[in-house]
């Protein structure tokens, strides 16, 4: 059999995306060993080593690196040229990878995807949410929402949103406790901490009301990293949350949840979608975020203030 190097290219980038040849094979619905040969094919027509292999992962050596940013730039060009002649120039499809914090996900993105499903059809979503970070290029990802500022110089930076956060904690818990008039009051109530996964940072609420502000800096009663685990405790009654507002409104609203020092605001998390610059911005991945940012702007919960 002649050798393919279109295919052999698609093998290398979903090796350094999944970080196996296991996984790769597995993604692209063929062997292993066919897999190990296509790699073996191109290392031998470039004359380069492309990967390194450990017994835990793979990676790409540095010419492997730069192979990769070239490659995976090549093959969504072709795979966006196939679609505009194969279909409607205005008909976006095909399978967009997205990651979001779950937050987002639960309650902004997934409960309006009937809509986005219903009118762009042919374009599959393959959706990840947590509060994790992912390396979008090493994964394979195409977009993603990230809160706080980004530092990340090798992504495309686009601000769409505002996550707000409320101090609250459930009636039970409030109804038992010494009642919270003013900040300083919550030093002698449980307070429940929020670590992200990954980084290890905790955060670091402030509640401010007029020009004072108030640092919740007290040491955590218990500490969560997983967000419907942190919601979770707080409606078990375990202590005082400070949690998205969009994820705690329904909450709120039933009464489970009872805002702490209302007429303090918590500090809000800007949210960003962001997406490789080296990588081709095809049209499903744009018609997902120009949907998604839209959704976002349009929301009283996730709008920025103008």
């Amino acid at each position: 059999m002649a050798f393919d190097r279109l295919e052999a290219m698609r093998a290398f980038c979903r090796i350094v995306e999944t970080g196996s040849f296991t996984r790769a094979a597995h993604a692209l619905n063929v062997a292993k060993t066919t897999i190990s040969g296509q790699i073996q094919g191109l290392e031998s027509l470039l004359s380069v080593k492309l990967l390194h292999r450990t017994t835990r992962r793979v990676t790409p050596t540095t010419d492997g690196a730069a192979y990769y940013q070239r490659a995976r730039a090549v093959l969504d060009d072709i795979d966006e040229l196939e679609v505009s002649i194969s279909q409607s120039r205005t008909e976006a499809r095909g399978r967009v990878r997205v990651e979001m914090p779950s937050p987002v996900g639960t309650c902004l993105i997934i409960p309006s995807l009937p809509d986005f499903s219903k009118s762009h059809p042919n374009i599959q979503l393959d959706i990840g949410c947590s509060e994790r970070v992912v390396d979008l290029v090493q994964e394979g990802i195409d977009c993603a929402f990230r809160g706080g500022p980004i530092t990340d110089d090798g992504l495309v930076c686009r601000p769409v949103g505002q996550m707000r956060f409320c101090l609250c904690a459930s009636s039970t818990y409030l109804r038992n406790t010494p009642p919270i008039l003013r900040p300083e009051d919550l030093m002698h109530h449980r307070y429940l901490g929020f670590t992200f996964p990954g980084s290890g940072k905790q955060l670091a609420p402030v509640l401010r009301n007029g020009g004072r502000t108030f640092a919740i800096d007290q040491l955590p009663t218990m500490r969560f990293n997983h967000g419907d685990a942190y919601m979770t405790a707080g409606l078990s009654g375990l202590g005082i949350i400070s949690v998205p507002l969009a994820q705690a409104n329904p909450h709120l609203q039933s009464g489970q949840l009872v805002s702490v020092l209302p007429d303090w605001i918590l500090g809000g998390m800007p949210i960003s979608l962001v997406y490789p610059y080296s990588r081709h911005l095809s049209a499903r991945v744009r018609v997902f975020a120009d949907w998604a940012a839209a959704l976002m702007a349009n929301d009283p919960h996730w709008k920025i203030n103008t």
